[in-house]
């Protein structure tokens, strides 16, 4: 979370910048979060989102997520926080048939408008070589039930089930007030993000969003720490 980021527009791109690379997708560089009758997309109402990652129907998923508060004048719209992995290890010990299920049955995401059509498969965990969980590729509407036999069917929406309300249980959510000035950044597959609703009639709320790829800022960590140990060795 950083705190007293100048509100002026597009600040986020160098924000974002400095941690690594702005990736750029169909919504531009970043994208505008507010309220309009128009939109195509439910962030862009004044109505509750539930956890979510962003993007899975994406190749490959964006890494990194900046969202930036430029204005907020309401006393709803908090943000929400969710670790997946909490959430993925009270899966697994209550049901390891549904959570392994969920971990290797591959998923169709969609996403469409006006002028873009994007879609991928990828299962629902995300896991790392040694098939430990690293995240969860998880927005619900925009994913479809693979093909499966019946049993496994019935146990795959069980888990999902399951999955979505541990997501919303308050014991696995930090919930807290975005004011204007402050930016948070986190893992888009590790961390799943929402807000609940707010009334647009109180004022105004508006934060602009980007995302960066993941090898962005462990680039920039890895040549911190070895301009710092050859500082060392030259003093």
């Amino acid at each position: 979370m950083l705190h007293g980021v100048p509100t002026d527009p597009e600040r986020i791109l160098q924000v974002g910048s400095h941690y690594g690379y702005v990736k750029e997708t169909n919504f531009g560089r970043y994208f505008e979060v507010y309220s309009r009758p128009d939109g195509n997309d439910l962030a862009y109402r004044s109505v509750a989102l539930g956890p979510h990652t962003d993007n899975p129907y994406r190749n490959p998923v964006p890494g990194i997520q900046l969202l930036h508060c430029l204005v907020n004048e309401t006393s709803g719209g908090l943000s929400t926080l969710v670790d997946s992995l909490k959430v993925l290890d009270k899966l697994r010990h209550e049901t390891p048939e549904g959570y392994e299920l969920l971990k290797n049955t591959s998923v169709r995401f969609r996403f469409v408008d006006a002028g873009t059509e994007l879609v991928t498969h990828r299962t629902m965990i995300q896991t790392d070589d040694d098939g430990h969980p690293t995240g969860v590729h998880y927005s619900p509407r925009l994913d479809a039930l693979p093909l499966l036999s019946d049993s496994e069917t019935r146990l795959f929406h069980r888990a999902r089930q399951r999955l979505g309300e541990l997501f919303s249980d308050p014991t696995y959510e930090v919930r807290f007030t975005l004011d204007a000035g402050e930016l948070m950044l986190f893992d888009n597959s590790r961390v799943l993000h929402g807000r609940t609703s707010y009334d647009s009639n109180e004022g105004r709320r508006h934060l602009q969003g980007c995302y960066l790829d993941v090898d962005g800022p462990r680039e920039r960590f890895a040549s911190l720490v070895r301009n710092r140990e050859y500082n060392e060795e030259a003093a």
